[in-house]
């Protein structure tokens, strides 16, 4: 490892760590920094506790949850579209390609019409995920293979199907009352997160997330092409079942406790290509790292720039247009 990969290589792992640390001080509740450094230290070492329990209450029950999912939703769609992005071998290719947020999106939706409880409208979010998922696989069967162009259409297609579904239920919902809950967790939130989604979801994120790097290396190998991985040796099938199966756990895992969250797996793993390279082995983690940096920095900014919570797909998609545009013309295409 030389000193520039080095270097790359400590700001990678600082990078997180630093914006973890600089979250927990910002919000409407003043705290002084001194202060929630003193309460963290509690925890590890005994400290005379000067400070009330509504600060107590505030850092562990509230921004420390908050940043913690913020952090795994970042990561799991940006190592998820890194992957989606090598094996289709197409830098356009977003964690939403096979349709699971728009069919996660609906069974949300219709949880929140029934007025069914936060953790059923989870489970109905993961669940139809994975249903949208395998709808895609099955239709872009073909032969007893997958081609790659038939995933993206069957993906396509089952991403309409759903999205006008999504469009039924809003028509049918009360304007009042459910027409705004549904419209607002479908712009994207953690606003309404606890201790319990983080419970939920971080045994699933994490063995989606050690999937996807235990075949990092296989995706460069994929990444060339059908033929030449299968005569390498490679099951291209069992493959890309794998990955699919992770990323579809990841994005359906991560749009259940935050919405439906665009343009974060797409442009992240193009900054990590920039600074890394194309090599998966290297390119997964760094779109960790980086990924959980950007969405926690993005959820900062919309619980502290106004007085009413701004929706994250709201500023992620603000963000993240002029950004792509921008990296698009710096790149001219080339993103190998």
């Amino acid at each position: 490892m030389n000193i520039m990969s080095k270097k790359k290589f400590a700001i990678l792992i600082i990078l997180p760590i630093a914006m973890f640390f600089i979250s927990l001080f910002l919000g409407r509740y003043h705290i002084n920094p001194l202060t929630i450094i003193h309460i963290l230290f509690a925890k590890l070492i005994p400290i005379q506790s000067d400070w009330s329990s509504t600060m107590e209450t505030v850092i562990f029950k509230v921004r420390l949850p908050r940043i913690l999912l913020a952090m795994l939703v970042g990561a799991s769609l940006s190592i998820s579209g890194a992957s989606f992005q090598g094996m289709f071998q197409n830098p356009l290719v977003s964690p939403s390609i096979l349709g699971v947020s728009s069919a996660a999106g609906f069974g949300a939706a219709v949880a929140i019409l029934y007025s069914f409880s936060s953790f059923t409208i989870q489970i109905f979010a993961i669940l139809f995920g994975i249903i949208g998922v395998i709808l895609t696989y099955f239709l872009s069967r073909v032969y007893k293979t997958t081609p790659i162009l038939m995933l993206v259409l069957s993906g396509i297609v089952i991403s309409a199907f759903f999205s006008a579904l999504i469009s039924l239920i809003k028509y049918a919902a009360d304007p009042y009352e459910k027409l705004p809950a549904i419209t607002f967790w479908l712009m994207g939130s953690l606003s309404t997160t606890s201790t319990k989604d983080l419970l939920r979801i971080i045994f699933p994120m994490s063995l989606g997330i050690g999937g996807l790097l235990a075949v990092s290396w296989k995706i460069n190998i994929l990444s060339i092409g059908d033929e030449e991985a299968r005569s390498l040796g490679i099951k291209t099938e069992l493959l890309k079942g794998v990955i699919i199966f992770c990323a579809t756990i990841l994005t359906a895992t991560a749009v259940c406790v935050s919405g439906m969250i665009g343009w974060v797996g797409l442009i992240i793993p193009h900054i990590a290509r920039m600074i890394v390279g194309p090599d998966h082995r290297k390119l997964l983690p760094a779109s960790l790292a980086i990924g959980s940096t950007y969405l926690l920095l993005i959820d900062d900014l919309a619980r502290t720039v106004s007085s009413a919570e701004i929706p994250l797909g709201i500023l992620t998609a603000i963000i993240g247009l002029p950004f792509f545009a921008y990296l698009i013309r710096k790149t001219k295409g080339r993103w190998r």
